[in-house]
């Protein structure tokens, strides 16, 4: 991935970060696979832990886990995101558990010294701009303890649901973006955010070496994606009943490879 690459995604991310609280960035939809995503940060992560936050974005989850007793890296390769980290930190009165640095997941190399955490996460496909996962795998391995894990969620290649809405729609280009080999383009706010889509075990390939697999689920497996509001909107008690079905059967085997999002369990070895 070359430097326009990266600077084309920061520029996009930097576009949006003063609004990215409100429905292109945490819509009802999402806000449910955060709350999912807590609940894994709650079992993974002992009390009062140092975190790494890869891919911060406005700090909700940051913001979140300081206030529950954690010690939070917050970084971001958006700058805009950052500052917007910072100062929810501030307004929250947790600043003193918050840290910040623009920084992205492909420049962990500038966080100095080794196993100074607990683990880290990422959030809600804050990977998948990036082209290769091994410098990250590498990186983590530095930075985090022996017995200390790994939670992501990561945007994932089979939606069956996006397969279905854009096969309605005639729109094959559409739903062939997923299946790009290599960094494919999405638009956003007149910007390029370069994507790269991954399968559970492409992503845990890259992390084997030095991290053993814990968990893997779907997201949004039966429950529509994110952009589907309008389904929760008009069928609020059938959306419900089908985030009970994902709880319930997301981590099954075949199951856990589909759905927009997945999350992944990992353990430093």
């Amino acid at each position: 991935m070359g430097t326009n690459a990266f600077d084309d995604t920061r520029a996009a991310f930097d576009s949006v970060a003063a609004d990215y609280d409100g429905p292109r960035g945490n819509n009802a939809l999402i806000r449910q696979m955060r709350r999912e995503m807590w609940r894994w940060l709650d079992a993974s992560f002992h009390a009062d832990s140092d975190l790494l936050d890869l891919g911060c974005g406005t700090g909700l989850d940051a913001v979140r886990m300081a206030e529950r007793g954690h010690r939070v890296f917050a970084t971001d390769w958006s700058p805009r995101m950052v500052e917007r980290t910072y100062g929810r930190a501030a307004d929250a009165g947790v600043s003193v558990r918050v840290r910040t640095a623009a920084i992205g997941a492909q420049e962990l190399g500038r966080i100095a010294g080794g196993a100074a955490f607990d683990g880290a996460y990422s959030n809600l496909g804050a990977l998948n701009c990036l082209p290769d996962l091994t410098p990250v795998s590498r990186e983590c391995a530095r930075l985090v303890k022996p017995g200390g894990r790994l939670v992501f969620t990561v945007i994932g290649r089979w939606c069956p649901w996006e397969i279905a809405y854009y096969a309605s729609r005639a729109d094959w280009t559409r739903i062939s973006v997923r299946f790009t080999r290599g960094l494919t383009p999405v638009r956003m706010n007149g910007h390029t955010v370069w994507t790269r889509y991954w399968t559970p075990t492409e992503l845990y390939r890259a992390f084997a070496r030095e991290f053993a697999l814990v968990h893997c689920r779907a997201l949004c497996l039966f429950a529509p994606p994110p952009y589907m509001t309008w389904l929760r909107d008009h069928h609020g008690a059938w959306f419900e009943r089908l985030w009970r079905w994902d709880r319930r059967a997301g981590g099954w085997p075949l199951l856990r490879n589909l759905g927009d999002h997945f999350l992944i369990v990992m353990e430093r070895r």
